[in-house]
């Protein structure tokens, strides 16, 4: 029988140490992979099976109990990620020779095309905070923010004033793994950003905030907080599907490549470190194409 191993927090706390300082992922990312490798430890140890012993029969047999449980494939392809590069990194630290996770792969899943809104939509949505308003002045700036540049909810609640040049229109953003790029801003949302900030900030920088985007209580944003904002708007605006920041993002890259954008400049824009991923936003026009095709066309 195989013997269990010592705590398996040490080992996971030293991985997850690695995949910040070495390989720079986001806090966001670190959290899912230690909440996938708990969930793979705490298996070991009801089976009695050392981690640094674990062979691949044992990977399986885990991810069969994971998909009998109802673990989606999205999920799973997550969780075989997270146990890959567990393991790789044990390799690199000269805990194991080989990986028992080497010839795992990740099923299969269907492309989901993004969820995006009409240019109209936006243009309800953009149109619902009162300027006059301190919180209104604020939420404005956000949202014409968040759609002039497409960014990821965790990008928007760390910009800080300095990382926007209002005069040459655009911002640098840190997004995934520290990685900057910079991205235009369109007129609307450099005329919102002044406002606020020469008439909304210095009212709500009440602890000396490095932040620009500041709560009534002078502190940053969380992602979760932003999005009970946003909801609210949404609500206000009329639509009854809960709308989400990476709506917005979708709404963003689509608007541009149906108005004649390149697929590249699309994806520095958009920080995606492969093309592949910003094409799936050529899906998504072609899909508006068809429709427009059948409703017009007479033969259609």
């Amino acid at each position: 029988m195989k013997t269990p191993s010592p705590p398996a927090g040490g080992i996971l706390q030293l991985f997850l140490e690695y995949l910040s300082v070495e390989k720079g992922l986001s806090p966001n990312t670190r959290l899912s992979y230690g909440r996938d490798l708990r969930k793979y430890f705490l298996f070991l140890k009801k089976q009695k099976i050392d981690g640094l012993r674990a062979e691949e029969d044992d990977l399986v047999t885990f991810l069969h109990h994971q998909s009998r449980a109802g673990l989606n494939a999205r999920s799973q392809a997550r969780l075989i990620s997270s146990i890959r590069a567990f393991y790789r990194f044990l390799v690199l630290d000269g805990r194991i020779k080989s990986s028992p996770a080497a010839n795992l792969t990740s099923p299969k899943m269907w492309q989901n095309l993004p969820k995006f809104l009409t240019v109209t939509e936006v243009e309800a949505l953009l149109g619902r905070p009162d300027p006059t308003d301190l919180q209104g002045l604020r939420d404005k700036a956000m949202l014409e923010v968040l759609y002039a540049a497409g960014l990821r909810v965790s990008e928007l609640i760390q910009l800080k004033p300095q990382d926007l040049n209002l005069e040459e229109g655009f911002l640098i953003c840190r997004g995934k793994g520290g990685k900057e790029r910079i991205v235009p801003l369109g007129v609307s949302a450099v005329c919102a950003v002044k406002d606020y900030l020469i008439s909304g900030r210095p009212r709500l920088d009440k602890n000396s905030s490095s932040a620009l985007f500041l709560t009534r209580r002078g502190g940053p944003f969380t992602r979760q907080g932003f999005w009970k904002l946003l909801r609210e708007y949404a609500g206000r605006a009329g639509f009854e599907a809960g709308i989400s920041p990476h709506i917005l993002r979708h709404s963003f890259a689509t608007h541009l490549l149906e108005r004649g954008a390149d697929l590249r400049s699309v994806q520095l824009m958009l920080g995606h470190s492969q093309i592949t991923t910003t094409q799936i936003y050529t899906h998504v026009s072609h899909e508006r194409l068809r429709r427009v095709y059948d409703k017009f066309h007479p033969r259609a």
